[in-house]
């Protein structure tokens, strides 16, 4: 698959009412804004049956419906997250057993209203005592009966991404990757562009705080059921310094006429092995205020740059340049 170096997140169309949730969100204003991301080049979606209990993915079968079958995007979803209809506001579980994976395929096959996924990802590793064996085969299992078009995996570690790929190659891993949260270039990136797989990252403008229209004042009106609430990322010290680093790259913003957010998006596009990064959006207007991301290529001066405001800041942890 060819895609856009910007997709869509399907996190925050979720809505609110579980344990993740970024608050309400209304359904008429996420189906706009993937309908608008759509419409601007953007052709692939990345959602998960756990966002909003499947309710996301049911937005996004409802947004992509009227669209010509040659223009629709891809769409991405997961698995391993499984979660109580009668305790919605409990943790989901993180499950690996095969016959839960079989469970959740359907069900998201159903709640998107497509015949087959393009890339159908583990969320988490399970905490269920299933191993990388069972798992990882189930999932290549589906990719040989065609049920699924491409296999990856998420939040997984280099060794488990040796393990996986001894039993069936890894097409792609979704990691949270931005100027704050950098771990993933150490390691998983590197060991992505020497296999041959994919990189989509998540978090680019680390839930919001690298978008440049950020600040200590609304972390603090941040509601209880938006799950940054409780994100030390977005209190204290840390705040502080995320929010630091977000104000550095005002000059490289303007230089290059975009948004904050452009910037931190394509910095994490500059990484060798990342192929895409996802980013959220709860209204068409948001999606106007990063999609320049996608043509936006930084200098070496520019990342010089950043990574002296990373360690001036002191803000995340990991490495500070491509």
């Amino acid at each position: 698959m060819q895609i856009t170096r910007v997709g869509f997140g399907a996190w925050a169309v979720g809505g609110g009412d579980w344990a993740f949730s970024w608050g309400p969100q209304d359904d008429r204003d996420s189906i706009a804004a993937i309908r608008h991301a759509v419409e601007r080049g953007i052709n692939w979606i990345d959602t998960a049956a756990v966002y909003g209990l499947g309710h996301s993915e049911e937005v996004v079968a409802r947004a992509l419906r009227d669209f010509p079958r040659n223009d629709q995007p891809f769409v991405f979803t997961k698995c391993g997250l499984v979660w109580d209809e009668g305790s919605r506001a409990d943790m989901p579980r993180m499950v690996g057993a095969a016959a839960s994976i079989r469970r959740e395929v359907e069900g998201s096959l159903r709640r998107l209203s497509i015949e087959q996924i393009d890339l159908y990802q583990m969320h988490w590793p399970p905490q269920d005592g299933t191993l990388i064996p069972e798992y990882w085969g189930a999932l290549l299992d589906l990719k040989r009966e065609g049920k699924v078009r491409a296999v990856g995996l998420s939040n997984h570690t280099a060794a488990q991404l040796d393990e996986a790929e001894a039993l069936g190659h890894v097409d792609s891993l979704q990691p949270p990757f931005s100027a704050i949260r950098r771990d993933a270039g150490a390691a998983e990136i590197p060991w992505c562009a020497a296999h041959d797989t994919g990189v989509i990252v998540y978090s680019p403008m680390q839930s919001g705080l690298l978008s440049g229209a950020f600040s200590a004042e609304r972390a603090g009106r941040l509601s209880k059921d938006d799950w940054r609430s409780r994100s030390p990322e977005f209190s204290g010290d840390a705040l502080q310094r995320n929010l630091a680093l977000a104000r550095a790259l005002e000059p490289v913003a303007a230089r290059h006429e975009v948004s904050v957010g452009a910037v931190a998006i394509a910095w994490t596009l500059a990484w060798p092995g990342v192929t895409g990064a996802i980013v959220g959006a709860r209204s068409a207007a948001q999606v106007d205020g990063w999609i320049d991301a996608a043509s936006l290529e930084l200098t070496r001066g520019d990342l010089d740059e950043i990574a002296g405001a990373i360690q001036q800041t002191a803000a995340g942890k990991g490495p500070a340049r491509p």
